[in-house]
């Protein structure tokens, strides 16, 4: 008998964290999570700096882990990880994406890190490197991933 208490892929409304998401409606990151958000997609804001604040109408979590807790509650879970962090910090981010079993992580433009990238996909996660989320889907470059 399946587990129908796990949290399953949200194929038709795929839900984005995004790490690194700012308060401040002039970063990249907002304006990013904001057309997303408004083409229908869920976006689950990740910042330290915010905690218990809402971004965009939702609540900023810690790390990927308090955000995936709080999703599976209601029976969803974070498919794609949206990264607006130093290329060095992409690691710890891309070990939290393996624990609660994301899709794919995306660095956003000029994020590479080799290494985050290799352990993702050893764990059959899909990375993007060096790409915005928001140029890709303008372009309908999303098929496969959202």
């Amino acid at each position: 008998m399946p587990n129908t208490s796990a949290p399953v892929p949200n194929a038709a409304n795929p839900i984005i964290a995004i790490v690194g998401l700012s308060t401040k409606p002039d970063r990249p990151s907002y304006g990013v999570a904001r057309y997303m958000q408004e083409r229908g997609y869920r976006i689950i804001p990740v910042n330290p700096m915010h905690v218990g604040a809402q971004i965009l109408g939702e609540p900023c979590y810690a790390n990927l882990f308090d955000a995936a807790k709080a999703l599976a509650a209601d029976q969803q879970k974070i498919d794609i990880v949206d990264c607006f962090r130093k290329a060095e910090d992409i690691p710890p981010i891309v070990g939290e994406a393996i624990m609660i079993d994301a899709r794919c992580v995306w660095m956003q433009l000029g994020i590479v890190n080799e290494a985050a990238a290799a352990k993702a996909r050893a764990n059959g996660i899909q990375v993007e490197m060096d790409s915005c989320i928001k140029i890709e889907h303008a372009l309908g470059n999303l098929h496969g991933i959202l």
